[in-house]
Formats: C-alpha cells, sequence, structure tokens
C-alpha cells in the first residue's frame, strides 16, 4: 500500500483521511526540537500498542506490546538516539507509555534510520489524536482510520509525506 499525505489529509486506496502534522508545517530540512514533520518517503518499520487499550489489532506488520518501561531516545548526545530505550535511562527520552491515548497505537516509520544522523529529527511516528491539534512533527489521525490503514499495511508499505 502507498500513502500520500498531501495538507492534512492522507489518501490511499480509495480512501481519504485527516490527519495533522507537525506545528511547523512539513520540512526538507528536518531537525530534532524544529516542531515539523520530514518530507520523503518512509516504511513503517513496526507497530507499537498498549494491550491493555487495544485488545484486537490486525496487522501484517511487526507488532509489539508497549511496556511501561518503554521509550524513544531524543538525545543527540546518546548511543541510542532515535532508537527504542528502556527506562532507567540516563539521556532524554520520550515515554512511549502515557496516560494520556496518544501512543495507544504507534506506528514508527524510518525517518533518520540505517544510518541515523545527529540531530536530524527523532521519534516520528504515526499516532493518535482525538482533535487534529498540531504535532512536534510526527502524523497523528483517529483510532478508526489507525486500524483502517494498520489493517491494510504490508512489509512494503510506505507513506509519502509532501
Amino acid at each position: 500500500m502507498h500513502i500520500k499525505l498531501v495538507k492534512k489529509k492522507l489518501y490511499f486506496d480509495n480512501y481519504k483521511v485527516k490527519c495533522s502534522i507537525g506545528k511547523r508545517g512539513i520540512s526538507n530540512k528536518k531537525k530534532e526540537g524544529d516542531k515539523c514533520t520530514p518530507r520523503g518517503n518512509f516504511k513503517f518499520k513496526a507497530l507499537y500498542y498498549r494491550i491493555d487499550r487495544i485488545k484486537k489489532i490486525k496487522s501484517k506488520i511487526n507488532k509489539i506490546i508497549i511496556k511501561k518501561n518503554m521509550g524513544w531516545c531524543n538525545d543527540i548526545n546518546s548511543k541510542y538516539y532515535n532508537k527504542l530505550i528502556k527506562f532507567p535511562f540516563k539521556y532524554s527520552a520520550e515515554k512511549l507509555y502515557l496516560k494520556k491515548k496518544i501512543y495507544d497505537l504507534i506506528l514508527v516509520l524510518n525517518y533518520n534510520q540505517n544510518p541515523t544522523i545527529k540531530n536530524k529529527g527523532s521519534a516520528i511516528f504515526m499516532h493518535l489524536t482525538k482533535d487534529y491539534k498540531p504535532t512536534i512533527g510526527c502524523v497523528a489521525i483517529k483510532e478508526k482510520d489507525m486500524r483502517l490503514i494498520v489493517s491494510k499495511l504490508n512489509k512494503n508499505s510506505i507513506i509519502s509525506i509532501y
């Protein structure tokens, strides 16, 4: 499946889905903390989910249960920058197990991976939203739309962000 993100809409198959993006729009020159969503073509690395909140989820891509000690490193001084980590962790990292529900379902995009370049941006996800408020760089959609997308993904699926 090929998803195209154009003007805060996701297009795939015969669907059009509203989404939110980074507060400062889409950028060719994404940097850590700039609140931009990176422009480009990205694969979906894995689906992370809260098993206590998401009972059934069908997907052909790798599924990983979010545990209380999981996070994503956003510290440019760490060798684990832009990678999954476990708390306790001595560097800065974003918690994946949250009280709010935005990370109940997370699709990790392969942005700035293999190789990871320091300060180019980290933790670029597709995650949930209730109100379409701008993100700090991710793509956010409603749970029903995420479930639809997840059900159609395969290992070759990509998202093109324009």
